[in-house]
């Protein structure tokens, strides 16, 4: 006997979607009333409240403490990902030097110029020089997240497990979104990462990683990626 698969109304999509955005935005729990005023919903509160709790019961959402809004689960931000529209993946490496130097110093002022755009933390390898850059820790400790030392072990822990692992991420030629156990090279249930290789000229290769809270601004950072990609074609 086979089983049914629930989709989204069109309506529970915009829901989700919306929620997702304002949470990566504030950091704050999303309420139905706060949502239904600020993307001007032409339903009832009632109404928005009954859409809370079935994008609840059906795993895309969660509610962190009985009074508080909700927040997206690892499923909730996985379908907010997939429906990203293409038009916002064009953001990003306008500002980046575009002299393509053959140097460690390039790919080490590259990786900071990806922290800085993605507030998050940048890990790149090159196998041919045998080296890993890690630059962003100002700007990823800046998040909420890491106001709990516990948060920040866990972070110390899955940074030292994709330095052994990174090169076994060189096979994703286009950027690829990893949210909480996604990721099955290295195991980071509380984070996500985007991962791609990068072409390099004189035929090199490299693998670049953002890594950072699952609250990350997705549209952004695979922007970004992408833009990277691009630019060093």
């Amino acid at each position: 006997m086979g089983y049914m698969v629930k989709t989204l109304t069109i309506r529970q999509e915009k829901i989700l979607n919306c929620i997702a955005e304002e949470y990566i935005a504030s950091k704050i729990p999303v309420s139905s009333k706060a949502l239904t005023r600020k993307y001007g919903f032409d339903i009832k509160p009632p109404t928005m409240r009954i859409e809370f709790q079935k994008l609840t019961d059906l795993g895309y959402l969660a509610q962190p403490h009985t009074s508080a809004g909700r927040i997206p689960t690892d499923k909730g931000y996985r379908f907010y990902v997939d429906n990203l529209h293409s038009g916002l993946f064009n953001r990003g490496f306008d500002s980046i030097e575009k002299e393509m130097e053959d140097s460690l110093g390039f790919f080490q002022t590259m990786t900071r110029r990806i922290a800085e755009l993605t507030s998050n933390l940048a890990i790149t390898y090159f196998p041919e020089e045998d080296v890993v850059f890690k630059e962003g820790w100002d700007e990823v400790f800046k998040e909420p997240e890491f106001e709990d030392a516990s948060f920040i072990a866990k972070f110390m822990e899955t940074v030292q497990s994709f330095e052994k692992h990174i090169d076994e991420m060189s096979d994703f030629n286009d950027p690829q979104v990893f949210i909480g156990k996604e990721n099955k090279v290295v195991l980071a249930p509380e984070f996500s990462t985007i991962v791609s290789k990068i072409h390099l000229p004189k035929k090199k290769e490299g693998v670049v990683v953002i890594l950072g809270p699952k609250r990350m601004a997705y549209d952004k950072n695979v922007g970004i990626m992408n833009s990277l990609i691009k630019l060093l074609q």
